[in-house]
């Protein structure tokens, strides 16, 4: 019964955790066109002299992780060279500033599917979604900032509590028992 309780719980707290990093799908907004970066043939990366397109100098890991989630924040965390070329091959193409090449790249690291409807949607008439200032209105960051300690403190409680108690160990042993692995 308890563990049935838990289950749940846990359940609903990582669904509202998700949807709380989910874009807002209100934020619109015009950008103005700056210089764009350039491939260097012989370094095969692209660079830019701009000190306003360089890296860092727009939102940092945890902007990505407010505007698009876990999953771009991860990727820019693990792989910072990768993901810089990235934004500054968009801007380069899109020929955007550096906080709207960031924002494209961390939706489209976040689905890429939708990311790639909107930008065919856009080429089609439809609104130019904000994705640089997405889930950036000041509720939106509290509701973030919210949930994503709570699930935090929840899943380390459960996991502390579950190590404690060796309740994970017994039921590896119970599970190895009925595989007939033990």
């Amino acid at each position: 019964m308890t563990r049935t309780i838990l289950s749940s719980i846990f359940v609903a707290a990582l669904i509202g955790y998700c949807s709380a990093f989910a874009p807002s799908q209100s934020s619109v907004r015009e950008t103005s066109l700056s210089m764009a970066p350039r491939f260097d043939k012989t370094s095969e990366k692209w660079i830019t002299d701009v000190p306003e397109e360089m890296e860092g100098s727009s939102y940092g890991p945890i902007g990505t992780l407010y505007r698009a989630g876990p999953k771009p924040f991860f990727t820019r965390i693990f792989n910072p060279d990768t993901y810089d070329q990235a934004v500054l091959k968009y801007m380069a193409q899109d020929g955007c500033d550096r906080k709207e090449a960031q924002g494209n790249m961390d939706a489209f690291l976040e689905n890429p599917q939708d990311w790639g409807f909107q930008k065919v949607s856009e080429q089609n008439g439809a609104y130019k979604k904000d994705y640089a200032n997405a889930n950036m209105e000041p509720k939106q960051v509290i509701l973030t900032t919210v949930w994503g300690v709570g699930v935090v403190y929840f899943l380390a409680s459960l996991v502390y509590n579950g190590v404690q108690d060796q309740a994970l160990v017994g039921s590896f042993h119970r599970t190895m028992e009925l595989l007939g692995m033990e």
